[in-house]
């Protein structure tokens, strides 16, 4: 375990041994240095590798001493080798097989995860968890809230691959409407006033264009997925907000842009 304060945030580093996914899993704490409330958010991000290389520690140092956010402990869960296996959504792989560990990971997070911060942190109540992820973490970020909206209530999204789909969008009977997993999951879903999300998407983020409409297919697949929100009964400004970047790139420094309006989304110190 390695421990570092930085900008008035206690910043550890763990490894976390899994039996579900048979691996030891690289995890950062990070949590205000002098902390004085018993109460926090928690906050859990895929891709944890990614939140450190932009600074993360520096980012929510000053949203948390400038008083723009309420307390909160962030966890940054590295991916592993398998990270195309075990990020995706519990229901199915995609038509590759993509995600096909995405179960384990869900145990993981439930089984091991969740009660190891619960029992080092006995002493605090998280009074919310919410989860976030950048691109496939995006989706399976998604998904574990979708699928567990008992444990989170908020979820963040960035550049989310919510392009998951059970057929490859080149075979002829390939269909956006039915064959996005994503998009099918929340359509027989049903609306939880208690849940809220947040979705960010770059203009650049990508180039493909597949039904034309000159918009990349990584918003029509974000602003789809919102229209489905909105069909079941939330509201964006209300329950959802979304950031469209037009300079956002398919990239940590975008993300790290985009990051901030997340937290102050979130957590924004009334």
């Amino acid at each position: 375990m390695q421990t570092e304060v930085s900008t008035g945030i206690m910043v550890e580093t763990i490894e976390l041994p899994s039996e579900a996914l048979q691996r030891n899993v690289t995890i950062n704490l990070y949590g205000p240095a002098n902390n004085t409330s018993d109460t926090l958010g928690l906050l859990l991000f895929n891709d944890g590798q990614d939140i450190e290389a932009m600074g993360f520690d520096k980012m929510i140092g000053y949203l948390l001493q400038t008083e723009t956010i309420t307390p909160l402990l962030c966890v940054g869960i590295h991916s592993g080798e398998d990270r195309l296996l075990e990020y995706g959504m519990i229901s199915s792989p995609d038509f590759k097989g993509r995600g096909a560990k995405a179960g384990l990971y869900r145990q993981f997070i439930l089984e091991e995860l969740l009660p190891y911060i619960h029992s080092r942190y006995s002493g605090l109540v998280f009074n919310e968890t919410a989860f976030s992820g950048f691109s496939l973490g995006g989706l399976s970020a998604l998904d574990l809230v979708w699928n567990h909206q008992d444990v989170f209530t908020k979820v963040g999204v960035f550049s989310g691959s919510l392009w998951w789909r059970s057929k490859d969008r080149k075979d002829r009977d390939f269909n956006e409407a039915t064959h996005r997993l994503m998009h099918n999951q929340i359509r027989q879903g049903k609306y939880n006033p208690k849940l809220k999300f947040f979705f960010e998407a770059g203009e650049l983020d990508e180039t493909e264009d597949r039904n034309g409409n000159n918009v990349i297919d990584s918003i029509d697949d974000t602003i789809d997925v919102m229209r489905e929100l909105m069909a079941k009964g939330w509201l964006e400004g209300k329950d959802m907000r979304y950031l469209q970047l037009p300079d956002g790139k398919h990239d940590i420094r975008s993300w790290a842009k985009a990051l901030p309006v997340f937290l102050k989304w979130g957590w924004r110190k009334k």
